[in-house]
C-alpha cells in the first residue's frame, strides 16, 4: 500500500516529569479513553479517516465536543525522534511521534467564513491539548508492596498530566454517516 501507519502517543508527566518507569507509562497509555479525561493513549491515524473532536475548540464555529472531521495531515518535526513503543499491536513499520504540533482536520461543518492562511477551506489546526486525571498504581505493584502501602496507609494515587491530541478516531462504520464515495477498507 506504501502508506507508513503514524501514530501518536501521549506524553504523560507526574510532578511537571516525564514518566520514565515503562510498566507504568505503558499502564497509562493503555488505560481506556474515559479513564483520560478522552484523550487517547494511543491514536492511529491515516489520512482520510474518520475522526471526532473530543474538546470544544470553537463552539462559535462548530468545532465541538462530538463535531465530526476527516483527518488529512500530521504536522511534525521532521528530527522528531522516532520511539518505538508496543510493537506487538502496531506494524513494524508504523512511526510513533510522541510530540506532533498539529492535525489537519477538514470540518465540513466549519461555519468560518474563509480558509486559514495557506490551508484550504474546512480545514483546520488542532493542537496538543494536556488534562489532568488520576491514576492508581496498586495494580502495577506487586503483592507485598501493595499490602505494605496499607499498613503504612501511603497513597496509591498519582496525579498524571496527559498531553494529546483532542481526537478520537471512529472505530465502526455503524458510528458514521458518510455522504461522499470512499473506500471502507481505511476505516475498519
Amino acid at each position: 500500500m506504501g502508506i507508513r501507519p503514524v501514530v501518536c502517543v501521549a506524553q504523560d508527566y507526574i510532578r511537571n516529569k516525564a514518566i520514565n518507569d515503562s510498566r507504568l507509562r505503558k499502564a497509562i497509555l493503555e488505560l481506556p479513553d474515559n479513564k483520560t479525561e478522552h484523550l487517547p493513549g494511543y491514536l492511529p491515524l491515516v489520512p482520510g479517516m474518520p475522526v471526532l473532536l473530543t474538546e470544544n475548540i470553537a463552539t462559535e464555529l462548530g468545532l465541538s465536543n462530538g463535531t465530526r472531521g476527516i483527518f488529512r495531515q500530521l504536522v511534525y518535526d521532521e528530527f522528531c525522534e522516532d520511539v518505538q513503543f508496543d510493537v506487538t499491536v502496531f506494524p513494524k513499520h508504523t512511526k510513533f511521534l510522541t510530540r506532533p504540533k498539529y492535525a489537519l482536520i477538514e470540518f465540513s461543518s466549519c461555519k468560518l467564513a474563509s480558509g486559514l492562511k495557506d490551508l484550504e477551506k474546512k480545514i483546520i489546526p488542532i493542537s496538543l491539548t494536556e488534562q489532568t486525571f488520576t491514576f492508581d498504581i496498586k495494580d502495577l505493584l506487586t503483592e507485598t508492596v501493595s499490602k505494605a502501602a496499607k499498613v503504612v496507609k501511603r497513597p496509591t494515587k498519582i496525579l498524571v498530566n496527559h498531553e494529546a491530541l483532542p481526537l478520537f478516531r471512529i472505530k465502526q462504520l455503524d458510528d458514521l454517516l458518510i455522504v461522499r464515495p470512499s473506500i471502507s477498507h481505511i476505516y475498519k
